[in-house]
């Protein structure tokens, strides 16, 4: 059975899309703990991210990496944080968070609410800094 994530992939969910490649793709999380709280999952289904081929997992780094770059540009922050719990849905997933403080990592905290246009508004241009840094 397909998961949340790989229904997003093939766009049988709507989400708010940052980037995509062959092998990853990076969206805005709907529950967010930051303003451009973005998942980057890989495009293959595994449920655990140690579980991931080793060839997948040296590309998925560097792909973090330009989204993370990105973000940084867009959203007021120290740095982007990079978190990989993986237990709220059975695909390997990593959560890019912007950071100014440690309590912002704090997934028990209560999750930021926007509407769909300030997500839209956030994806397109967080979308936007990926091309020009990255295409």
């Amino acid at each position: 059975m397909a998961t949340i994530f790989s229904k997003i992939i093939k766009g049988d969910i709507p989400c708010y899309k940052i980037a995509e490649d062959e092998n990853f793709f990076a969206f805005l999380d709907i529950n967010p703990i930051a303003k451009g709280h973005t998942l980057v999952v890989p495009k293959i289904e595994v449920d655990n991210f140690f579980h991931l081929d080793d060839t997948i997992l040296m590309s998925y780094m560097p792909f973090c990496k330009k989204v993370s770059i990105a973000i940084e540009k867009v959203v007021p922050c120290n740095r982007v944080g990079m978190s990989v719990i993986g237990l709220e849905v059975p695909h390997a997933h990593v959560h890019l968070i912007p950071l100014n403080n440690m309590g912002d990592a704090s997934f028990s905290k209560k999750k930021l609410e926007f509407s769909k246009e300030e997500f839209q508004e956030i994806s397109n241009a967080i979308a936007k800094q990926f091309q020009i840094d990255f295409l």
